[in-house]
Formats: structure tokens, sequence, C-alpha cells
């Protein structure tokens, strides 16, 4: 991306935003039009009353003994450990989880399932590359929005039902679509302290309803979810990509907040004139940075 030298500083940091805020609008854009027909032509088939529940005791093994919740509320990865004798288990479930036949899987069951394979595969790209001080220092390929933006996500990194699936196909092409539910973003982690915690135990289609209102609750009610001040809400950035999840205008946002807000936070909300700023913090969610 070229910037005139003779811009000032200010005016090119807002320059900088409004490229990267166009380039996810277009990484949304892409993923969500006739690539993600096809995945939910694929994908979007249930067998509702199957009772067929997914087990994922392995992958919850991994989740206890590798991550932790600091002081300041986020969920921390101990990516060196992971990195040891452990990581074969962490493939293995990947394995195990590639090789299911999704569509006897009821919806729910689906969510949990997709939601985890995200989460699992995203640790498993992070310690393949581990130290590294973000996810976006990874570059895996994937084309020239890839290269724009850095990170892994647009590479194709596992293969479900015989379809190559980029960690970006899962979410914007498989979850978004099918599911049309704006906690999908509660329920996958990008591997960053700005994005809402890795979940501390796998989610389950029995418990999936709790578990992402529990992770909206946790998400909306902590400084980096959203903020308000005199001016205004300043939110995440997630909300600013996907404002159309979260219902496409500032006041959709704003209702959406509130219906996960606590007391306070909720009052301070009613208040606000709407939104003020987004801001992202894409350092790597590493136990060397808890507080």
């Amino acid at each position: 991306m070229y910037v005139d030298a003779s811009i000032g500083v200010g005016t090119r940091s807002v320059l900088v935003s409004v490229c990267l805020a166009a380039v996810f609008l277009l990484q949304a854009m892409v993923s969500t039009g006739a690539r993600a027909e096809d995945f939910a032509a694929h994908f979007g088939r249930s067998t509702e009353g199957s009772g067929r529940a997914v087990d994922h005791s392995a992958f919850g093994d991994l989740l206890s003994r590798y991550s932790t919740t600091g002081p300041d509320g986020v969920v921390y990865v101990d990516y060196a450990g992971l990195k040891g004798s452990d990581h074969a288990a962490l493939k293995a479930y990947i394995d195990r989880l590639a090789a299911m036949d999704v569509a006897a899987l009821s919806r729910r069951e689906q969510f949990a399932f997709w939601a985890n394979l995200y989460n699992a595969k995203t640790l498993d790209v992070v310690v393949d590359h581990y130290p590294v001080e973000s996810i976006k220092d990874i570059s895996l390929g994937g084309g020239v929005i890839a290269a724009f933006t850095g990170g892994p996500w647009k590479a194709k990194v596992v293969t479900v039902g015989g379809v190559a699936l980029s960690l970006d196909d899962i979410e914007h092409g498989i979850m978004r679509p099918i599911f049309k539910d704006p906690r999908v973003h509660y329920a996958v982690n990008c591997a960053s302290i700005g994005c809402p915690n890795l979940p501390r135990a796998p989610l389950t289609g029995e418990q999936l309803e709790q578990q992402l209102n529990d992770a909206a609750r946790s998400y909306v009610n902590h400084p980096r979810g959203v903020a308000v001040g005199s001016d205004g809400a300043t939110v995440s950035s997630i909300y600013h990509w996907y404002k159309a999840d979260f219902g496409g205008t500032d006041e959709g946002l704003l209702a959406h907040l509130r219906r996960y807000a606590e007391t306070p936070l909720r009052e301070k909300l009613d208040a606000a004139s709407g939104i003020a700023d987004h801001r992202y913090d894409w350092s790597l969610n590493d136990i060397s940075r808890k507080p």
C-alpha cells in the first residue's frame, strides 16, 4: 500500500485504518459470496434428533492444562508447553474431527463441532510456528488478501468431508452464513488478546446456549469488548468489521451490547450517544503476557 510521505502522521493512521477496514469488509464479502453457497450446500444439512454427541474430552484435557484465565479476565495459552509431547494429542483430536460425518450431527452439535475445530486448529497453527509475537506474523499463503493482512486464515489447513478448508472458510463460509448467529464471534478465538476468550472447556451441543451466552457476556462486559466514555462507546473492531452481524447500524449494535451488558455498563450504553471508535489488540494471547 502506498502512502504519500507528505501526509501527516495522524492522517496516515486514519488512511491505514480505513484501508484495513476495507480489506476486512472485502474478506467478509468474498467469504460469504458464491463460495459460501457451495459450503452451505455441502455442510448445511443436519440430522435433528440423531442423539449423536461428539466426544471433545481430549480437547478439554488440553485446554484445562494449557490455558488459564489471568487476573485481567483474559484467557492465556501456554504455547511453549503445548509445543511439547501433547502437540501430537492436539493433532490427533483435529484429525478425528476431520474424519467425522458432519451431516450426521444435529445443528447444535455441528455448531460446537465447527467452533472446536476452528479453535483447535488455530492453536495447532500457532504452536507449529511458535514463538511468534502475533498470529498475524504467521504467513501460510492464501492469496492477495492474505499477503496484505498477514496471518494464516486464508490457507487451506484442514480437510473435512473431502473439502479442503481454511480457518476463514470455517468461520465466514460455514458458521456465519449457516447458523446466522452473532454469537459465532464469541465462540471462535484468533489467538489474540483483543479476541473473545478461548473457551476453557470445549463447546458441546448439550450446553451450547449457556456457553454462547456466557461467552457473549464475558466479552461485552470486558473493556476490550466495549468501554463507554463521555464521547460514546469504544468497541472491539470485531463489531466494526462484522457490523452486519450485529444489527448493521450503531443502534443495532448498541441493542446487541445492552442484551449482554451487566447493570453498570448497560446504564452507560443507554446513555451513550453512539459508537465513537473501535480498537483491537493483535498481540498473541501467550501466557508470558499474563499479568
